[in-house]
């Protein structure tokens, strides 16, 4: 029932604006579900179907990408149809609802299903059982695997090197992207040496470590060395050395494949320090050489506050990437020579040793450390408009 206003406008009772409340909710989980049981069905086709790869690479295609949008044209038709005030209220729920529901279908789930079998022995849980049936087996052994993960030897090995990753990968990416960014915008040559620093960013991070691979080659002492580094160093009279896989300076030899992400990680720093420095109005670093202070002055107390809110942006943006690092150290060293990392122990533990549960518990862990960082980076972005 509608009441009408003194200024004329019509505003809703009491009953009304619970029956509006439960009308929106009731669409705002409608359309996740009816959306989900969608790319379940295709799910189901792709999964069972006997049909050549053709075909299903062609459902998948027509099912993925056509039947959302289908979804997104059916559902926005039926709410245009609807009262001005109706339609700009559920409209917002139409095109969240599907994204929700792919969110929940490749994300959320994938991730409730690692933590269920991270609760089991190295074979998951086992097959055709409830639930309950399952938590009874002798399978289950509950968080002993989380036990396992902060105790195992080459588990502290990875948590060791993972915080070497961060503390030097991150640390020296944001220095040397800003140093980069601060010199490149005096320089006549800035797009060409721009250009160049920015380049590895379009070598993938295999092809980037199949390089570094030729850099850092090792041949006997007496053969001729191939690998960049090692001429040099016998060029200086020195002896040749397997870098990453020097194990006698471990976990020191982490930092040869750290080198690598810092190479490709500058470029990124560097772009989003350009933008930000460019942004520094021309009268406020001005108004501090009038006031007598030297370049070093103005870098440390005009600029690095004002693009305070960018390095803290692409500094926890760099943590993430560390935390998750596994294609460097797998081309490297295959996690060898004490230079396991927590993704490698991971694909050890889940492919190689065919160790379910206690890979489901060390991905559950490494996602347990990104989470906070990446909320951390969120709050940023929207506090301080980095970008």
């Amino acid at each position: 029932m509608n009441v009408l206003k003194p200024n004329g406008q019509h505003s809703q009772s009491p009953v009304g604006q619970v029956v509006s409340m439960l009308g929106r909710l009731l669409l705002a989980l409608a359309i996740p579900a009816i959306a989900f049981y969608v790319l379940y069905l295709g799910f189901i086709f792709l999964r069972d179907s006997d049909a050549s790869r053709g075909v299903i690479a062609g459902v998948a295609i027509v099912w993925g990408v056509g039947g959302v949008a289908l979804l997104y044209w059916i559902f926005n038709g039926l709410v245009e149809a609807m009262p001005d005030e109706w339609t700009a209220r559920l409209q917002p729920y139409v095109f969240v609802g599907p994204a929700m529901a792919i969110l929940s279908w490749y994300l959320a789930i994938p991730t409730l299903r690692t933590f269920w079998i991270s609760l089991f022995n190295r074979d998951g849980p086992p097959e055709g059982l409830s639930i309950l049936q399952q938590l009874s087996s002798d399978a289950f052994v509950g968080l002993s695997n989380y036990t396992a993960v902060f105790t195992e030897r080459l588990m502290q090995e990875a948590f060791r090197n993972n915080l070497m990753w961060i503390i030097f990968g991150s640390t020296f990416s944001v220095l040397f992207g800003l140093i980069i960014a601060v010199l490149a915008d005096r320089s006549k040559f800035e797009k060409i040496a721009k250009s160049l620093i920015f380049l590895p960013m379009a070598i993938s991070f295999v092809g980037a470590s199949i390089i570094w691979n030729f850099i850092y080659e090792f041949r006997p002492v007496g053969q001729p060395q191939i690998g960049l580094l090692n001429a040099i160093v016998t060029g200086l009279g020195g002896q040749p050395r397997a870098w990453p896989q020097w194990i006698e300076i471990a976990p020191w030899n982490n930092l040869f494949l750290i080198v690598i992400v810092v190479w490709l990680q500058a470029g990124f720093a560097m772009v989003l320090f350009s933008a930000a420095l460019k942004g520094i109005p021309n009268e406020l670093m001005e108004a501090g050489r009038v006031d007598g202070a030297n370049e070093f002055q103005i870098f440390f107390r005009i600029m690095i506050p004002y693009i305070r809110g960018t390095i803290i942006t692409v500094w926890t943006t760099i943590i993430i990437f560390t935390l998750k690092i596994f294609d460097v150290v797998w081309v490297m060293t295959g996690g060898q020579f004490g230079t396991h990392v927590i993704a490698t122990q991971f694909y050890r533990q889940s492919f190689t040793a065919q160790n379910k549960g206690f890979g489901s518990a060390i991905a559950i862990v490494l996602l347990i450390a990104v989470i906070p960082v990446m909320i951390y980076n969120l709050k940023q972005f929207r506090e301080r408009e980095a970008f």
